[in-house]
C-alpha cells in the first residue's frame, strides 16, 4: 500500500491529498443540515391551562421533550395546570427542543395571618394583596376608629396573627364608623368584671380602653374586678344627688382593676330627689 503511493510522483499525492481534503469538507457541510435538523422546524402548541399530563402527552408527541423547572400557586388557575412555558405558543423552534414548563400547585401553600387590627381599611386591604390573601365582606361597628379595622374574620369567625391559612383566602374586616351621633348614658361599670364589662360595653357598641391594674399579682385580669372607671357614671352636682354622664357609641373606656372587689358603697348609683 504505501509503495502505491510512494512510487507516484509528489505532484500526483500532493493532487490527491487535495482532492480527498475538498471531498470530506464537502461531505461535512452536506450532512451538517441534516446532523443539526436545520430547516426542521415546529409550531410549539399552546399549553398554558392545561393539566400537565395532556401538555406532555402533546409535546412528546410531536417529538418535543419537556422539563418542569418550577412550581406556582395561582388561584385563577386549575391544579396541576400549565401557568408559563418557555418558548411561549407558537414559536417556531426547532424539532427534539426542550420545553420548559411552570406548573400550578395542587395544594396551596400555608401562610401566617398578619395582625392588621388598627390598620387603615386601604392599607389593610394593600397588605392582604401583597400577601396573597383576598379582600372579602366588610362591616361596620360603631368607633371612634373610623374605617380603621377592629377585627380580622376568617369564615366569619376572628382570627389571631400568626394563625395558618391557605394562600389565597379570604379575609373579612370590622371597621369603625366613627363616634355615633346619639348620646348614651355611661354604663357603671364599677364592681363589675373585666369580662363583664366588656359584654356590657358591647352591647352598647362601646369598647374598654386602657386597663391600668391597681395590683402587680392579677393573673387573670378577665376574673378582676373594676375599681374605678373614666369616665365615671355619674356626677354629683349637690352632696346626695348624682347626674348621669354621657357619651356616644364608638366611645372608649379606661378602667382600672384588681383582685379585690370595691366596697358596695363605692359603686356608683343615681340618688333618688326627696320628695
Amino acid at each position: 500500500m504505501f509503495k502505491f503511493i510512494t512510487n507516484k510522483p509528489l505532484w500526483v499525492n500532493i493532487l490527491v491529498g487535495i482532492v480527498l481534503s475538498v471531498l470530506l469538507v464537502i461531505g461535512f457541510f452536506a450532512s451538517l443540515s441534516f446532523i443539526t435538523g436545520h430547516g426542521n422546524y415546529k409550531r410549539v402548541p399552546a399549553l398554558v391551562g392545561q393539566n400537565i399530563s395532556a401538555a406532555k402527552a402533546t409535546l412528546e408527541a410531536q417529538g418535543f421533550t419537556v422539563q418542569i423547572t418550577d412550581s406556582v400557586f395561582i388561584s385563577t388557575f386549575p391544579a396541576l395546570s400549565v401557568t408559563k412555558q418557555i418558548p411561549e405558543s407558537d414559536a417556531m423552534v426547532k424539532a427534539g427542543r426542550t420545553i420548559y414548563l411552570t406548573i400550578n400547585r395542587a395544594v396551596p401553600p400555608q401562610i401566617d395571618m398578619p395582625s392588621l387590627v388598627g390598620f387603615s381599611f386601604k392599607s389593610a386591604e394593600m397588605y392582604l394583596a401583597s400577601i396573597g390573601l383576598k379582600l372579602g365582606d366588610t362591616t361596620y361597628r360603631a368607633d371612634f376608629a373610623r374605617n380603621a379595622v377592629l377585627e380580622q374574620l376568617y369564615n366569619n369567625q376572628p382570627i389571631k396573627p400568626g394563625t395558618k391559612i391557605p394562600y389565597g383566602s379570604t379575609i373579612g374586616f370590622v371597621l369603625g364608623s366613627g363616634i355615633g351621633g346619639t348620646e348614651i348614658d355611661v354604663p357603671s361599670l364599677v364592681g363589675l368584671t373585666l369580662a363583664q364589662a366588656k359584654m356590657l360595653l358591647a352591647s352598647h357598641n362601646l369598647s374598654i380602653g386602657s386597663i391600668v391594674a391597681q395590683e402587680g399579682n392579677i393573673t387573670d385580669s378577665s376574673m378582676a374586678y373594676i375599681v374605678k372607671q373614666s369616665p365615671e357614671a355619674f356626677t354629683e352636682l349637690t352632696p346626695g344627688q348624682k347626674m348621669p354622664n354621657k357619651t356616644r357609641a364608638g366611645s372608649s373606656f379606661d378602667v382600672y382593676i384588681s383582685n379585690t372587689a370595691p366596697p358596695k358603697d363605692s359603686i356608683a348609683t343615681p340618688a333618688t330627689a326627696n320628695p
